[in-house]
């Protein structure tokens, strides 16, 4: 009998789809590009993705999906004004519709109608970009092979902030209309168009750096939110606890950024080994404590009363 004997796949994404399943006995195709949702296995042939995301994984997709909604209630908070009573309302709105932008994008996704995804595991960074991986044979022709080797966590992301743009279009314009009387015709809607910029942000955020972001966002969830309370706590002018308490709004954001460092924290250490990985999310009120500790000895104005009196 004869023996069809086929060259190997070239490049790191190239393989051979199966065309037909017979006993045990396979036949594959050209070698080429894979199909959505299939990825190559280790022996160059396209292999459908049945797994399920991994802790760590759907903890990126956490992160992803809080990126505009933190985005929408800084914005809402800018543009409300303090004498707007509106504010907390577009917040919860704005929760709403990123809430459901999940959940649909979960139930269209493969298997649809079910909040569960399958999807092919991340091996490495250059999972991400496949398109930079296109073997050229005879460095004259180049062999297409750019598939998401990680699916689906690459195109579910512009699903769910495409949901995420209409729920906005159809429910905030009217919410604001009905309720922000205490803002002018030209201030109101400010909010949804700063959301209007920062959507496409987003996106392109995600096409160019999504692979460095599944590695680097708990990194970036930790410093960022170091640096926006630092800040914020300073821009209050809060020194002391009794500041803080003040306010209620002040204690909101203090345990919404104690939140993020908690996730952070999670998303560092994965709670593989919950034994040593939870007794560090006792960390998480240390750099409010150092700041409220600290603030009274760094207070610029006594800084240059002492240098006065120095000299």
């Amino acid at each position: 009998a004869a023996v069809d004997i086929q060259t190997a796949c070239l490049g790191l994404y190239c393989g051979r789809t199966v065309l037909s399943v017979n006993g045990s006995v396979e036949t594959y195709g050209d070698c080429g590009v894979c199909p959505r949702g299939q990825r190559t296995d280790d022996n160059k042939i396209c292999r459908e993705c049945m797994g399920s995301p991994d802790r760590y994984d759907w903890l990126y997709l956490g992160f992803m999906a809080m990126l505009p909604l933190v985005l929408h209630w800084f914005f809402i908070e800018w543009y409300s004004g303090k004498k707007s009573s509106s504010a907390l309302l577009q917040h919860v709105t704005a929760l709403f519709e990123c809430s459901i932008a999940a959940i649909v994008t979960l139930l269209v996704s493969d298997p649809v109608s079910s909040l569960h995804i399958r999807s092919c595991k991340v091996k490495k960074l250059s999972d991400w970009y496949t398109m930079l991986y296109n073997p050229s044979p005879d460095y004259v022709t180049t062999v297409h092979c750019t598939h998401e080797a990680v699916y689906p966590l690459y195109t579910i992301v512009f699903i769910y902030y495409a949901f995420c743009l209409v729920l906005m279009m159809l429910l905030r314009p009217l919410l604001v209309k009905k309720i922000s009387c205490g803002l002018g015709k030209s201030d109101r809607f400010k909010s949804i168009y700063a959301a209007l910029y920062f959507f496409p942000i987003l996106t392109v955020l995600q096409a160019i750096g999504g692979g460095l972001l599944y590695y680097a966002f708990p990194y970036i969830i930790l410093v960022l939110s170091l640096i926006t309370l630092a800040v914020y706590m300073s821009a209050s002018e809060v020194e002391s606890f009794k500041d803080l308490l003040v306010r209620k709004k002040r204690l909101v954001v203090l345990f919404s950024h104690w939140l993020l460092h908690a996730y952070g924290i999670i998303s560092i250490s994965k709670l593989d080994k919950l034994e040593q990985d939870l007794p560090l999310l006792a960390l998480v009120p240390a750099p409010a404590l150092f700041y409220l500790l600290t603030a009274k000895y760094t207070e610029p104005s006594r800084i240059l009363s002492e240098g006065g009196n120095g000299h």
